[in-house]
């Protein structure tokens, strides 16, 4: 028996909820609590998390923390979403976090939230065989997920929140013709970007996540009767109709005639309106909406982790499917990409007495080195740092931004200079991720050198030690000596990482 909890600071609300679990099925919560703390107020508006809702936030953790010391949970994870995410001064409140409440706070990435969320919906509902359109909407973003039989085929993390809207379009908290206006085509002008990645008819099943779902599942349901309480699901005909009744009353009024809270009286018409918008995107007639979200996807991570029935392959996987997804979308040479990424990967295998890394940097450098070249799509001179730059700026599914970081700089010293504290992506780094960069694109430059060409004429690498030298023991076409070459010219920094010389075995 172990007990678990999931800490969500979002930008309407703070919420935390502790678990006991037997195993990884048999679950009993202990506690849920939500802080209405609005963080994203001013953030949307103004780039900076207020003084008082900082000090509230404080405050919640510090409450959350007392809970979780009462509950004695041995497993917890902290996340902040969109509101931290863009603010000037999100580090503060994590900084804050930790001293004041011991908390470690993560700032992930709409991404990440995505992933999380996912879980959370594949674990609780059959999706084995379907297609299903997944919606998680909160204050500062609305995360869109296609999967399919549970697997991730597209993700994208838009500026669509109640907050953000309320605070842009709806500042008095009364809507209005030209609020709704600008909000209609905010959404329309957000949602163009991936509407054509989801076409119409494309998905059998839309699951909307968030509070605001399940309250307009309750005053929406559909006209046929068809309402099951375990599965509340909202029709949009009925909140079309609601959607200008809601506009017409005040906060107060609102909170009367339907029964809501303050923080959920306000925000209800944006969300309204970004529910229509999506639906009119996609063709939808109906979402269901299970009340579950972000963290019940971390709980069930921390949980099926300790339990050790979480599948690392199945998550590596969905990272690696998602990095051959935009070295396509960068038109990058897919078979140099598959075979730098394959042999970087067999070298980190050889020497892994010598660096003594683990699976999760295995992966990283596999993703590294498959996008390696995705900056020949702006431009083949200085294509090194493109490529850092389009991968600092790029989602990849089940990374976190350190981890993304970390991907971006092996890509950029896979070539010319070596790894230096004078390049401020890689000065950013801690020491520990410094030595981790140097070790894997130490990896990738030997592996790139071995496909000099793009002509695979290497197919297999055997390494092996001996005397303070690594010789090189190659598999394919016997005429390779550009490749055979370029490794001698690429093999500098592999020499400082490792105080090995590089040799190529003469068959």
């Amino acid at each position: 028996m172990a007990r678990f909890a999931a800490i969500d600071v979002g930008s309407n609300a703070l919420r935390l909820r502790v678990v006991e679990a037997d195993s990884s099925t048999q679950i009993r919560e202990l506690h849920a609590e939500r802080a209405s703390v609005r963080l994203g107020r001013e953030v949307f508006l103004q780039g900076k998390l207020a003084i008082g809702a900082l000090s509230q936030a404080c405050e919640s953790l510090r409450r959350f923390r007392e809970i979780l010391d009462l509950h004695k949970v041995e497993r917890y994870r902290a996340v902040a979403t969109s509101a931290v995410r863009e603010a000037e001064n999100g580090s503060i409140l994590v900084e804050r976090a930790r001293r004041e409440a011991g908390i470690e706070l993560e700032v992930i990435e709409g991404i990440e939230e995505a992933r999380l969320v996912r879980l959370a919906i594949v674990g609780r509902l059959d999706l084995r065989e379907r297609r299903a359109l997944l919606l998680d909407l909160g204050g500062g973003s609305l995360e869109i997920s296609l999967v399919e039989r549970g697997e991730l085929k597209v993700s994208k993390s838009l500026p669509i929140g109640t907050v953000r809207l309320l605070e842009a379009f709806h500042p008095d908290t009364r809507g209005g013709n030209e609020g709704e206006e600008m909000a209609r085509e905010y959404i329309e002008r957000q949602l163009r970007e991936i509407a054509p990645e989801i076409p119409r008819g494309s998905f059998e099943l839309c699951v909307g996540t968030g509070g605001n779902f399940d309250t307009l599942a309750q005053l929406c349901p559909p006209s046929d009767g068809a309402v099951d309480p375990a599965k509340p699901i909202l029709d949009i005909a009925s909140v079309r109709a609601l959607l200008p009744r809601l506009a017409a009353l005040s906060v107060d009024e609102r909170r009367s005639t339907y029964g809501l809270r303050p923080d959920r009286a306000d925000v209800l018409v944006p969300a309204a309106e970004i529910v229509s918008g999506v639906a009119t995107a996609f063709g939808i007639e109906r979402i269901l909406a299970p009340g579950i979200g972000l963290k019940e996807g971390v709980l069930d991570e921390l949980i099926e982790k300790h339990f050790d029935v979480w599948d690392y392959g199945g998550e590596a996987n969905a990272s690696l499917d998602a990095a051959l997804r935009l070295g396509r979308r960068y038109h990058f040479d897919e078979a140099h990409g598959v075979l730098v990424a394959r042999l970087s990967s067999d070298l980190f295998d050889q020497l892994l007495p010598l660096h003594r890394l683990n699976e999760r940097d295995r992966l990283l450098l596999r993703i590294a080195a498959l996008l390696h070249d995705v900056g020949d799509f702006v431009r083949y001179e200085g294509h090194h740092r493109h490529s850092y730059y389009l991968l600092m700026n790029s989602d990849i599914v089940g990374l976190t931004p350190t981890e993304r970081s970390l991907v971006a700089n092996v890509a950029r010293y896979h070539r010319k200079a070596h790894p230096d504290t004078a390049h401020p992506g890689f000065r950013d780094l801690d020491r520990d991720d410094r030595s981790r960069v140097r070790v894997l694109s130490a990896i990738v430059r030997i592996a790139d050198a071995l496909d000099r060409e793009h002509a695979s004429k290497v197919s297999a690498v055997r390494a092996v030690i001996e005397k303070g030298r690594m010789k090189l023991h190659l598999t394919g076409a016997r005429e390779r000596r550009l490749e055979e070459w370029t490794v001698g010219r690429k093999s500098q920094l592999f020499e400082e990482v490792f105080d090995l010389a590089v040799d190529i075995a003469r068959v």
